[in-house]
């Protein structure tokens, strides 16, 4: 019987983080704003964004609950995790999975410290 070739695995996507106050550069990609609010003293003109998929960033409450006395970033990356679950998120993430399979991503918020917020959670759902 003969042997089916083994399939090679298909590529990670380029997905990046970075924060929408850094210039652009040119290997940015497509450049997705994942912040529900825009960010503050930026022009529009000057941010340079191909796609703003609100249905992808955290809810309102949860933000708020995170950014509060009682949030902690596991209980937040957990309830990130079930809100991207929703049929609106999931469409929005399918939506960034097939820009991610045309090239490079670039994921932008105004997080002071991207890692230690919702980015690193669609990070790794983008992986």
């Amino acid at each position: 019987m003969p042997r089916t070739p083994a399939r090679e695995p298909a590529p990670a996507p380029d997905v990046r983080v970075r924060r929408i106050y850094d210039p652009p550069e040119p290997d940015d990609g497509t450049r997705v704003l994942v912040d529900r609010l825009w960010p503050r003293g930026l022009k529009k003109t000057d941010a340079r964004i191909d796609e703003w998929p609100k249905a992808l960033t955290p809810s309102t409450e949860l933000r708020r609950w995170y950014h509060g006395t009682e949030g902690e970033y596991e209980e937040f990356c957990r309830r990130y995790e079930e809100e991207l679950a929703a049929p609106e998120a999931a469409a929005a993430l399918d939506r960034l999975r097939e820009l991610a399979a045309g090239g490079p991503v670039t994921l932008l918020t105004a997080a002071k410290d991207p890692s230690r917020s919702h980015t690193s959670v669609l990070e790794r759902a983008l992986a």
